[in-house]
């Protein structure tokens, strides 16, 4: 129980501010927040290792899509995440997610940070830059060189099939 508390500590306000990006409404963020880190408890046994904040962030978006559906009673496929990257649209509909998370998982610092800051928690460069204490140009630079060597990894991979 204590390593949960630790781990909310650590990942709530990320995920809480990703979901205030998506649904623009504080208490819901909030409520969303306590359910993702309740579901990631339930559910520990299923984290296969990797990135935890990209795992956290997968079901916290999940979660907020539910609850979206519930209350305008919208199928999935309708609904369309605000401000999402699309690569980040790509990795979560694709039966590629789990290849990319191994990826992602033993890509170096500070490379898997900012992409996971980038894709999973929606942070803007600038916010990234700040939370590194370097400049928007090295967040854009570092967020673009993490993609590639993402998607070389990836394309890599595929070609070993």
């Amino acid at each position: 129980m204590e390593e949960m508390e630790k781990i909310y500590r650590e990942y709530g306000g990320m995920i809480k501010g990703m979901l205030i990006n998506l649904c623009h409404d504080e208490f819901l963020s909030e409520e969303l927040t306590q359910e993702t880190f309740f579901q990631a408890f339930l559910h520990a046994r299923d984290f296969r290792g990797g990135s935890l904040s990209a795992w956290l962030c997968t079901i916290a978006k999940r979660l907020y899509f539910t609850s979206l559906r519930k209350q305008r009673a919208l199928s999935l496929e309708e609904v369309k995440e605000p401000s999402a990257p699309d690569f980040a649209d790509a990795l979560v509909s694709s039966d590629q997610a789990m290849r990319a998370q191994h990826i992602l998982h033993h890509l170096e610092e500070p490379y898997r940070e900012v992409f996971t800051l980038r894709t999973y928690a929606e942070l803007s460069h600038k916010q990234i830059a700040e939370l590194f204490g370097k400049s928007e140009a090295w967040a854009r630079v570092t967020y673009y060189r993490a993609r590639q060597r993402l998607s070389e990894a990836l394309m890599e991979e595929e070609h070993h099939e």
